[in-house]
């Protein structure tokens, strides 16, 4: 880690260079898009030979007219907004006409509007400033390295990939972080970690494992025996019993920031021991609370609770879903298990949640605003290397739109070696089709966006898929369900799913939502992206994607009438479908379910296929 000033160093000239400008006209462009998208604000707009110019009108702080314009185009996959990197945002006064540098100042100038809460104006604009410093140092850092992508392996892409959310404006604003916590902790900087594990006294805290696990077998398969031993002789000699402890890790900067400054009484009462270092070093993944253990890499991954606000979402484990984890885990996997399709033709990897640990003292307050809510917590996953085969390799779906130093998209080769149609069928076939038919055919939605997903492939050509990430990213509804009688009992995992309006984060009364979460998760904020890099690097049209995609549905919904029915119930094909207001929820002032009406791409192809159109669309 660089000493202080060293950091300092790098912040300046990060702000200092090319990057920054970069980056700034990255997150304007973000910015503007989902203002325009989600209806925050109304731009007048005139052609621009094949584009649009969007003029989005605003007050300076004399109460003068100013307006902010921008070329880009609507475009085919859900109606997005998608700005033209070639032309930066422009801010027209009448002084002058200049390109549009401050985030701060278009905030005040342009989103004082009708709907917006003024109190949310500051913290926004904090997010995106934060954003704007911590991509710049990223991007900066990244220039001084050059490496190709496909030099790298497995979970080299979470540091190489930096790119963060490709629709949210403050993709990487980490607020609870300074710069010197970035470059500690970021996976951007591939630096190591080695948690600080705790002894928790029993009594306040509460664990959760796989039905064929216990926590403290799985614990010696982490830690090792020796290790063990260790924190057991650490209680003996503080003249405590080994036996009324549970052990824990926790993240260094949860430690320092929250840990020791708020449960000062627990540390003195002993109710909470610190007993060291872990002995693996581990490295951070793109959710920045899960790490990876880079010195056994078939060890668990581990989820840790973090105090930190990230892409506008808190990066706690709060304690209700935390032991919800092992429990969805292992019913998913019940389901793959029973449904041949998933088993042993996707041959669908699930990375189970195997183990959750959890701080609830009886005395805690149920509140997230509180820092002694899930201050501490762990969830352990497990490791995808434990699954692979001889001859396969794994990539994070979000970098399957990233683009080399150069601007050559990393796919380019596998597109080039298989073509265009060739890769894409496969790609759908063996990646996406998983996720719909879990969806459709089980009855259950995944947030399957692209931090959720890893391609398994050989040589670039896609194999077969791993979903992770389920102990509060899945929605069902029990009257859908295939097999409603494996379906888990919330009530009996914490006594928060008591509460109906706790149990509808996962159970929903209809299967709309489930539609909701697959069309926004899987393809509005992921595979609608590559949809649109192929058509902006390659010319393949985005109606010809949308148009594959769902042939490939088509096709997998023939094969069984009641698949067909199922998912004529799911109605992927429907017109339009709705996504979260991401921005908006940021700006206004009730956030609770903001979500809007946007064009489904898929609709232009419901019309059941004749035999005809079928061969058509087969490859």
């Amino acid at each position: 880690m660089e000493c202080t000033w060293q950091q300092d160093l790098i912040a300046v000239q990060a702000l200092q260079s090319e990057s920054c400008v970069q980056v700034r006209r990255r997150i304007f462009r973000q910015l503007v898009e989902s203002l325009i998208y989600e209806g925050i604000v109304t731009p007048q707009t005139e052609p621009a030979g094949d584009n649009t110019r969007f003029l989005l009108e605003g007050k300076d702080a004399e109460g003068r007219k100013v307006v902010y314009a921008c070329t880009g185009q609507r475009r085919f996959t859900f109606g997005r907004i998608r700005l033209l990197e070639s032309a930066p945002l422009l801010r027209l006064s009448v002084e002058a006409e200049t390109e549009a540098l401050s985030l701060r100042l278009f905030v005040q100038e342009v989103l004082n509007v009708p709907g917006t809460a003024q109190n949310k104006l500051a913290t926004f604009t904090e997010e995106l400033e934060h954003t704007l410093l911590k991509d710049t140092i990223a991007q900066y850092v990244r220039m001084q390295g050059v490496t190709s992508l496909h030099q790298l392996r497995g979970e080299q892409f979470e540091s190489a990939v930096m790119d963060g959310h490709r629709y949210h404006p403050s993709y990487k604003s980490r607020i609870g972080f300074d710069y010197g916590d970035h470059l500690a902790y970021g996976p951007e900087f591939a630096r190591d970690v080695k948690p600080l594990w705790l002894a928790v006294s029993k009594e306040a805290c509460r664990t959760a494992v796989l039905p064929s696990l216990t926590l403290e077998g799985m614990l010696c398969e982490e830690l090792g025996a020796d290790m063990l031993q260790s924190f057991q002789d650490t209680l003996h000699k503080e003249g405590l019993e080994p036996d009324r402890y549970a052990f824990v890790p926790v993240h260094p900067w949860q430690w320092r920031t929250v840990v020791a400054p708020v449960y000062a009484d627990e540390l003195r009462r002993k109710r909470i021991v610190m007993l060291g270092p872990s002995m693996d070093e581990y490295r951070p993944q793109q959710s920045i609370r899960t790490l990876f253990n880079r010195t056994s890499p078939h060890k668990s991954y581990v989820k840790l609770s973090m105090n930190l606000l990230n892409t506008s979402s808190s990066r706690q484990l709060l304690p209700h879903y935390t032991l919800t984890a092992p429990v969805i885990s292992d019913w998913l996997q019940t389901l793959v298990d029973s449904d041949p399709y998933l088993k042993n033709e996707a041959r669908l990897i699930l990375l189970r949640e195997i183990a959750a640990f959890t701080f609830e003292p009886p005395d805690q307050q149920e509140e997230a605003r509180d820092p002694l809510y899930a201050a501490v917590g762990c969830i352990w996953r497990e490791s995808l290397h434990s699954y692979l085969q001889a001859g396969e390799d794994s990539v994070p779906f979000y970098a399957l739109c990233t683009l080399e130093q150069d601007g050559t998209p990393f796919i380019d080769p596998w597109l080039q070696a298989y073509g265009i149609e060739a890769w894409l069928h496969r790609f759908l076939e063996r990646c996406v089709l998983p996720v719909l038919h879990l969806a459709a055919v089980q009855g259950v939605a995944t947030e399957s966006h692209a931090q959720n997903m890893v391609m398994v492939h050989r040589n670039g050509w896609p194999e077969r898929l791993a979903l992770k990430d389920f102990h509060e990213d899945v929605v069902y509804s029990r009257a859908f369900l295939n097999r409603p009688d494996l379906c888990p009992d919330l009530t009996q995992v914490h006594e928060r799913y008591a509460l109906k309006e706790e149990r509808a984060n996962f159970e929903v009364e209809d299967v709309a939502p489930l539609r909701y979460l697959t069309l926004g998760a899987l393809f509005f904020v992921n595979v609608g992206e590559l949809a649109m890099l192929l058509a902006d690097r390659y010319g393949f049209e985005e109606t010809k994607f949308w148009e594959m995609t769902a042939a490939c549905l088509h096709r997998h919904m023939e094969r069984d009438s009641r698949w067909k029915e199922r998912f004529e119930t799911v109605d992927l094909f429907a017109p339009t479908t709705r996504v979260e207001q991401l921005t908006y929820k940021r700006l206004a002032m009730q956030t609770k379910g903001l979500s809007h009406e946007v064009p489904n791409p898929l609709a232009a192809f419901l019309p059941l296929l004749t035999r005809t159109n079928r061969e058509e669309l087969r490859l």
